[in-house]
């Protein structure tokens, strides 16, 4: 799957987020960096088709094949505070909600599923009563687990101890190799030494 930006433009008011911003996205790993407010989050929303940019296009192919914008949430997966879980649902049940949509790597059922998130215990379990912790592994499981080019992660071990940490990162590296990872941090932690950077400082912001 290849993604790619022809001269994105965001802006809100008179404000401008960030102008031309032009990238073409195969697969492997992108850090998305820059300061507070420089639009990493804006900008992997515009990606992945939440968000309209003010100006610019967006490319899909998979392989020399063009996937309609309207299709492209078929082949992808996120993880961001800010995309809510259904917590009226237990965890056995948002499980099989998910993966009716979506197949998993390895076609894994949903004991195995459980199996390597780690939160069997809590099968029966409003996501409502998650910790803020459980939640987010939560979130990395149904994104990391599910059979997608495209994967993007947006802060993505906020609010994980130690332990689920080195657990997203086993999880992590057991991406298949032409996965496409975006994943939007100010720390170095987060993503591969050696995903390629891409700061959004280095583009044009301010007011028009």
């Amino acid at each position: 799957m290849t993604l790619t930006a022809e001269n994105v433009c965001k802006r809100y008011n008179r404000e401008w987020i960030f102008r031309n911003f032009s990238f073409s996205f195969h697969e492997g790993h992108y850090a998305i960096v820059g300061p507070n407010g420089s639009g990493k989050s804006t900008l992997l929303q515009i990606l992945w088709g939440q968000l309209p940019s003010s100006s610019g296009n967006l490319l899909y192919h998979d392989g020399s094949k063009p996937v309609p914008s309207d299709d492209i949430f078929r082949h992808l997966a996120i993880a961001a505070p800010y995309v809510n879980l259904i917590e009226e649902l237990t965890l056995k049940e948002i499980i099989r909600f998910h993966f009716s949509f979506k197949k998993s790597r390895e076609k894994q059922g949903p004991e195995r599923l459980l199996d390597r998130m780690e939160l069997g215990h809590a099968l029966d379990k409003q996501v409502a009563h998650f910790s803020s912790g459980m939640k987010q592994r939560l979130k990395l499981g149904l994104a990391l687990f599910s059979d997608v080019p495209l994967v993007f992660l947006d802060e993505p071990t906020t609010n994980l101890d130690k332990a689920s940490v080195a657990w997203y990162w086993d999880q992590f590296n057991l991406l298949p190799p032409k996965t496409t990872v975006f994943v939007a941090s100010n720390h170095e932690s987060e993503y591969p030494e050696r995903a390629i950077k891409i700061n959004l400082s280095d583009y044009k912001s301010g007011y028009n």
